[in-house]
C-alpha cells in the first residue's frame, strides 16, 4: 500500500510539473528570445541581442553612444521576428534633453544601408516614425504617472514592445540631497519594481540609459561590475538600482592613443567599446563599434 501511495504521489507531482511547464511555455520562450541591435557584431557579443524580460542598463560617459544605440533599438523592434524585431513600436521617455528627432530621421533614411540583411521591400513597408511614442518626464511624479498609466496603456494595446528611458539618473540628480538617501532608495525600489513588472507582464525589454560617476575605489567599481578598463567610473544610483538590473552594459570612447597604437586595427573615426559588465547569461566581454551616419556598427 505504501508503494502504491508513493506511485500515485509521483504521478501527481509529475503531472503538476508538466502542467506548470505548459502554462509557463510562453514566458520561458520569451526569456530566450532577444531583440536585435541591428548589427551582427553587436548581436554576437550579446548572444542575439537584448533579452525580452528584464531591465537592461546602458551606462557610460557623455558622447559614448548611449542614445545612438537606444534609437537604433527603437527601429530594430519594428522589424519582423525573422529579422530580429518584435513587429511592434517603442516608447522613448526623455527625462532631461529634447528627443533627438533629427537624428532619428537620419537613421530612418539610412536603414537600407544599415540593414543590408533585410529585403528593401520589407524596409519600405515599415512606417518607422509612426511607431515611436515620445514621452517627457522631468520629475519623479510625472515619471511615475508615465510608467503606470501611459506606458502601461500602450503595452496593453500592443502598440509597443520596447521601453527606453533616457536617462534614469537625471530624475534623481536634483531631487535629493545627501541626507535623503533613504527616500531616494525607496523611489528607486518602486520604479525598479514597476519597470520589471511591465517587462515581465508584456515580455517587453526595458532599456535604461544611465550616467557614470568617478568610483571612490576599486571595491566600488568591482561591486557595480566595472573595472579599471572603464577608467574607474561607476554607473550612478548605486547598488540599490543595480539590484533591479538583469544586464549592465558599459559604453566608452577609445582614446586616440589606443587607436594609434593599433588596439582597434587602425580604424578611422571615433571608436567606442561596448562592454558586458554583468549578465546572468553572458561572460564579461566587449567589442568595438563606431557611430556612422547609418547607425551603430560593430568592428569585426
Amino acid at each position: 500500500n505504501f508503494l502504491f501511495f508513493l506511485s500515485l504521489l509521483f504521478k501527481s507531482l509529475k503531472n503538476s510539473a508538466a502542467l506548470q511547464l505548459y502554462q509557463d511555455k510562453d514566458h520561458f520562450a520569451s526569456q530566450h528570445q532577444k531583440l536585435s541591435l541591428g548589427c551582427s557584431v553587436l548581436d554576437n557579443l550579446l548572444k542575439g541581442g537584448i533579452p525580452l524580460v528584464g531591465i537592461t542598463e546602458l551606462a557610460g560617459e557623455s558622447s559614448a553612444g548611449k542614445t545612438q544605440i537606444s534609437l537604433q533599438l527603437c527601429l530594430c523592434v519594428q522589424y519582423p521576428y525573422k529579422y530580429g524585431g518584435l513587429e511592434s513600436g517603442a516608447v522613448y521617455v526623455c527625462t532631461e534633453d529634447a528627443f533627438p528627432s533629427k537624428r532619428l530621421q537620419q537613421l530612418i533614411d539610412q536603414q537600407h544601408k544599415l540593414r543590408a540583411d533585410v529585403p528593401p521591400e520589407v524596409i519600405q513597408k515599415i512606417r518607422f516614425g509612426n511607431n515611436i511614442f515620445v514621452e517627457h518626464a522631468a520629475d519623479l511624479d510625472t515619471f511615475h504617472n508615465c510608467i503606470t498609466k501611459r506606458i502601461s496603456l500602450l503595452l496593453k494595446r500592443g502598440m509597443v514592445r520596447l521601453v527606453v528611458i533616457d536617462s534614469i539618473a537625471a530624475l534623481f540628480r536634483c531631487e535629493f540631497g545627501a541626507s535623503d538617501s533613504v527616500l531616494k532608495a525607496r523611489y528607486l525600489q518602486m520604479f525598479g519594481a514597476q519597470l520589471h513588472s511591465l517587462s515581465t507582464r508584456f515580455s517587453t525589454p526595458v532599456v535604461c540609459i544611465n550616467q557614470v560617476t568617478d568610483a571612490v575605489g576599486e571595491s566600488e567599481a568591482a561591486q557595480c561590475g566595472c573595472s579599471s578598463v572603464d577608467n574607474k567610473v561607476t554607473p550612478a544610483l548605486g547598488i540599490t538600482w543595480a539590484n533591479h538590473l538583469l544586464m549592465r552594459l558599459m559604453v566608452s570612447r577609445v582614446s586616440q592613443r589606443d587607436q594609434l597604437s593599433g588596439a582597434v586595427f587602425h580604424h578611422t573615426g571615433n571608436v567606442r567599446t561596448l562592454r558586458v559588465a554583468f549578465a546572468p547569461h553572458l561572460p564579461p566581454s566587449f567589442c568595438c563599434y563606431t557611430v556612422e551616419l547609418e547607425g551603430v556598427k560593430g568592428i569585426k
